[in-house]
């Protein structure tokens, strides 16, 4: 239904069935099609009228004409637009159907058992189909099950550096990878960016003088920035870890929500990059399922690694998220996602203004250049003051002192449109004020 309102199948003002009556044209329960109408109403996606029945919603409606129960549910706790996860609520009914399907199958009970390799090459035969539908075939020996994109990341380190090698990121990258270098005791160095995302000089450089061992990066949607590098860059940059000896570790979570991405760095420098991908962003986070693909020459030490930090990949979970791919639901939900993604795109550069937001992404985040005048953390103290939630773009950098002032919004988490809209109306109107003295960037 929010799929279909989204793109216009079901226009503003179409008048729904009766739930009983709708229970009964798809064969399912009555509780089932009320269940489903609450929800939609509780997001702001329907309206219900005494007498006359349920309408689609306008998108225009003004949020403080929601029914009461709406604006109860809405007004409680913050906006928040600070976590990056995906829209909820799509992947529900179908993970329920194959959790049923696993529950009536006669081998269930090998899934509760510890799993060899041999056990796990149906797994690492549906991570083959996810790694193709984005961009990258590969062989199944050299396919990784891991437990989500960030325990991928952790034993891609792990296996790779000792204590004091040099790990490059991007100057604006994935907190948790900082903190994973503090960890374990890595050194770290951040590579300059602009517009167009990371500079390939500055890598160069950094091989030149540094000998670093690898870096991590996200070509795609980058985080925060929602950047997405260029064909020539990636070119360039898989050139240069080559001749260097330099290990990629391409974090590619985000690249299924981007409908026309360049090649993956795994694509293009096999040998030279460790591919990290997920189900998380694009089907469901509380899967945990990912896959790495590995050079031939490190699959057998990153295998060890996830044995030596949680023995294998869930077999129950891998299980269920091989299904959803096999049987074409993964790329249904992720069409879904990049749907709603655009959609709500676009609903942030109506509301902020296309002068602010010039360019759209395909993701779930915005990066947000505050106006000469704010600082990052003062606008992020009177967001948050006002009951919205955002990251301030200090927090992503590796050195904060050349952190711009800027912050990042995630549209996804807030499943309640009217929220969304209410919260990037507030950051709007933020935006809109005269910074005092003691907002002004130092």
């Amino acid at each position: 239904m929010a799929e279909d309102i989204a793109t216009g199948r079901l226009p503003e003002g179409t008048r729904l069935p009766p739930h009983r009556e709708l229970a009964y044209q798809l064969d399912v329960s009555p509780n089932t099609t009320s269940r489903a109408y609450g929800e939609a109403v509780k997001r702001a996606l329907l309206r219900g009228e005494v007498g006359r029945g349920t309408f689609v919603r306008s998108t225009d409606t003004d949020p403080t004409q929601a029914e009461p129960e709406t604006l109860r549910r809405s007004d409680s706790g913050p906006i928040d637009l600070s976590r990056n996860l995906p829209m909820s609520g799509f992947s529900e009914q179908h993970i329920r159907r194959v959790m049923s399907e696993i529950a009536n199958d006669t081998g269930l009970r090998s899934l509760l058992d510890y799993q060899t390799d041999a056990d796990l090459e149906h797994h690492r035969a549906a991570g083959q189909t996810w790694l193709a539908s984005c961009g990258l075939s590969s062989e199944i020996n050299c396919i990784v099950p891991i437990v989500g994109g960030q325990h991928g990341i952790l034993c891609i380190l792990m296996a790779l550096m000792q204590p004091g090698d040099l790990l490059l990121a991007e100057a604006l990258t994935y907190t948790p990878v900082l903190a994973m270098a503090a960890r374990l005791n890595l050194q770290i160095g951040g590579v300059a960016m602009d517009e167009e995302g990371v500079v390939p000089e500055a890598f160069e450089a950094w091989c030149r003088e540094a000998n670093p061992k690898a870096f991590y990066m996200t070509p795609t949607l980058q985080a925060p920035t929602t950047v997405t590098l260029s064909q020539a860059r990636r070119t360039r940059i898989a050139e240069i870890a080559t001749r260097f000896g330099v290990i990629l570790i391409e974090d590619d979570v985000f690249g299924p929500l981007k409908s026309d991405k360049p090649e993956p760095l795994a694509k293009i420098a096999p040998e030279a990059a460790i591919y990290v991908t997920s189900l998380s962003k694009a089907v469901a986070p509380g899967l945990r399922v990912g896959f790495l693909n590995a050079p031939t020459k490190l699959a057998a030490a990153l295998h060890l690694s996830v044995n030596l930090s949680v023995w294998m990949a869930p077999p129950l979970t891998l299980e269920v998220a091989s299904r959803l791919i096999e049987d074409g639901t993964a790329a249904e939900l992720t069409g879904q996602q990049q749907r709603i993604a655009r959609v709500r795109q676009q609903l942030v550069q109506r509301i902020l203004g296309v002068a602010v937001i010039p360019k759209l992404s395909d993701g779930f985040h915005v990066w947000l250049t505050l106006p000469e005048g704010w600082r990052a953390d003062v606008f992020t103290a009177e967001c948050a003051r006002l009951g919205v939630r955002v990251s301030e773009g200090r927090s992503f950098a590796i050195n904060a002192g050349d952190a711009p002032e800027a912050i990042r919004l995630c549209v996804s988490h807030e499943a309640n449109e009217v929220r969304l809209q209410r919260g990037l109306e507030i950051v709007a109107g933020v935006l809109r004020q005269k910074p005092s003295g003691s907002s002004m960037a130092i």
